[in-house]
């Protein structure tokens, strides 16, 4: 049965007839993307009602649109899209598309500068919007404080026609509802919700009633190692229960056996039932991944529930669920968590806790902040300290969402380090905390670490983080802060010498039959997102002083390349073996001239190349 509803209007919107003499595509809106963080998800976010990774014109480098865990390269999602169905005053149906297989781009930001992804962390008030080159006040969210330990909000719309240049296919005319959509995500930095991201919807009409609205999230199956290129061998399922499209994996295949399963979960507006409305499921082939309007609209309210995939053949599933009206001045407001976790079962677990999280309006205790890291290096040593200020003292922190109303929630601080990357793993080196009472090893607040035996010149990755009391009076354990707030990049090593004379190459000889990107720590790094390739070889010249050149050639003196030094903190630079034209050098002995430009002194050395 049809429901209509009136939702409350929670953003001041103002019409401006000059705003619709054209709705044809802009070619300088301000398209934006930022990545999850606080978390264990590493979710693309763009400013275009999409999710997965291709978002067309994002400027987005990387290949994953959500990794999970961290540094896995692990891929859960494909052709992932918002989708909002509606009928006109004219009785029209459309369907406005953020992404789906098959469909082009058919929501988009302003080209406001401000139009682009705000990200607002735990604690913080920010106004969103800007105001144009005319003074014109465009706000539309001022004094927004987060929710979540971090929040990503964005605004786009449906006011265009299709365009090849802002990636359409301009195949299909694309009829705006005029709707405009503003999108909230929120993420956490602290089990049970560091696998679970939470869009807020809310749906306004800018122009007319748009009744009988249906809203559909699209994804296709695809999930496991980036590399190994993860397809066709996944699996959809729907749970009436929970109202949640779920993704699992198959085993084995090219790509292995993944981690992680995805699910996506409605939560309808404020006083509708799951019974109070329609819901479709439809999996594989169907009018959806169709380019007409009307056969889309007509497949998100079907009402069809197809019965669960049984074969892991990765194809593409939607839940829809609808109808809704919304009058001109009114919002439209619902949720749809995205959960991750280890397996079905992990997801399935996740989702009873989303489910709380929402009945509790968002109210969970949080961690204290993360405090302010100095760090300092020597030869084989990183020196991390941290001391509480009056502008962030975490020992002195209060909060207002514990149930048991602790005075002093802060416990201690944890001591990480990683020899891989910023997104880790994260290995722990050591816990500082309060002595004297039931909670942790009890070892007493220090606020120094010295790490030893380290290489030289080469990079390591640390963080100090907070972690609270457990809330005695309500189910939640020790709140932690994100492990990624105050990562610290640091390299130990040396000071400069005062001239050339102890420069040295290494590994002298270099050995191309050595894996040397899979040392811990790895000696030579490949870009993320992608495997290790020919371009990532190093070698590296050491003990350099302040000011020097660099100069490579073959024993009969053919010029290889030049490498200029310039930095009295830094006394290495790197190479990756390839000449001044980029052209990989081949096996063999080459001669080395360090030039100190300081006092002119010259030292002349060689290193050899196996390959």
């Amino acid at each position: 049965m049809k429901q209509t509803f009136i939702f409350a209007l929670i953003f001041s919107v103002t019409f401006s007839p000059g705003l619709f003499v054209s709705v044809h595509a802009q070619e300088n809106v301000s398209n934006d993307w930022k990545l999850t963080t606080a978390g264990k998800v590493r979710q693309l976010i763009v400013n275009r009602g999409r999710f997965s990774e291709n978002a067309n014109n994002a400027g987005y480098p990387g290949l994953i649109g959500c990794e999970y865990p961290p540094n896995s390269m692990e891929e859960h999602i494909h052709g992932t899209g918002i989708w909002f169905g509606g009928v006109n005053t004219e009785g029209e149906r459309l369907v406005s598309v953020g992404a789906g297989n098959n469909s082009s781009d058919e929501l988009w930001p302003t080209e406001a500068p401000w139009d682009t992804v705000w990200v607002v962390n735990k604690g913080d008030t920010v106004d969103i919007g800007g105001v144009d080159e005319d003074g014109n006040d465009d706000y539309y969210w001022p004094g927004y404080t987060a929710v979540s330990d971090q929040d990503l909000i964005s605004r786009y719309n449906d006011y265009k026609i299709l365009d090849p240049s802002l990636g359409g296919s301009g195949a299909d005319p694309h009829t705006p509802m005029y709707l405009e959509v503003i999108e909230t995500v929120y993420t956490w930095a602290n089990p049970p919700l560091d696998e679970i991201i939470i869009y807020t919807f809310h749906v306004i009409p800018q122009r007319f009633e748009i009744q009988e609205v249906y809203i559909a999230w699209q994804n296709v199956g695809r999930i496991g190692n980036i590399n190994q290129n993860p397809r066709a061998d996944d699996r959809s399922l729907y749970f009436p229960d929970r109202s949640m499209l779920a993704f699992e994996d198959g085993p084995g295949g090219t790509d292995g056996d993944a981690i992680g399963a995805v699910g996506f979960r409605y939560f309808l507006p404020d006083g509708l039932e799951r019974t109070d409305v329609n819901w479709t499921y439809t999996h594989g082939s169907n009018e959806m991944a169709k380019g007409l309007d009307e056969d889309r609209y007509n497949s998100m309210s079907s009402g069809m529930v197809m019965e669960n995939q049984q074969a892991y053949d990765g194809v593409m599933a939607n839940l829809s669920v609808g109808p809704f009206d919304i009058p001109l001045g009114d919002t439209l407001t619902f949720r749809i968590a995205q959960i991750l976790g280890e397996g079905l079962e992990g997801v399935l677990e996740n989702s009873a806790t989303v489910a709380g999280l929402v009945e509790h309006d968002f109210r969970v205790p949080s961690a204290p902040p993360s405090p302010t890291v100095e760090v300092e290096t020597s030869s084989k040593e990183v020196h991390l300290s941290w001391h509480p200020t009056e502008e962030n003292n975490p020992e002195d922190y209060q909060d207002p969402n514990r149930a048991d109303g602790a005075e002093q929630p802060f416990e201690g601080y944890k001591i990480y380090k990683s020899t891989q990357s910023p997104d880790g793993p994260w290995k722990p080196l050591y816990i500082a905390d309060i002595s004297g009472n039931e909670y942790g090893p009890n070892t007493g607040l220090t606020y120094e670490y010295t790490d030893t035996g380290l290489l030289n010149n080469t990079e390591y990755y640390y963080s100090v983080t907070t972690f609270s009391k457990p809330d005695t009076a309500f189910p939640w354990p020790q709140m932690e802060s994100s492990v990624y707030a105050n990562q610290i990049t640091a390299v130990p090593g040396p000071a400069s010498p005062e001239t050339v004379g102890e420069v040295a190459v290494v590994p002298n000889p270099y050995r191309g039959d050595i894996a040397y990107h899979e040392y811990d720590p790895p000696w030579e790094k490949s870009p993320r997102g992608r495997s290790w390739m020919e371009q990532d070889r190093k070698i590296q010249f050491i003990n350099l002083p302040a000011r020097c050149e660099i100069k490579i050639y073959t024993p009969a003196g053919d010029y290889i390349k030049t490498i200029k030094h310039d930095d009295p903190n830094k006394g290495y630079e790197d190479w990756n073996l390839t000449s001044y034209v980029e052209q990989a050098i081949a096996s063999g002995l080459y001669v080395y001239t360090v030039e100190d430009l300081n006092t002119g002194k010259i030292q002349v050395g060689k290193f050899v190349i196996i390959k």
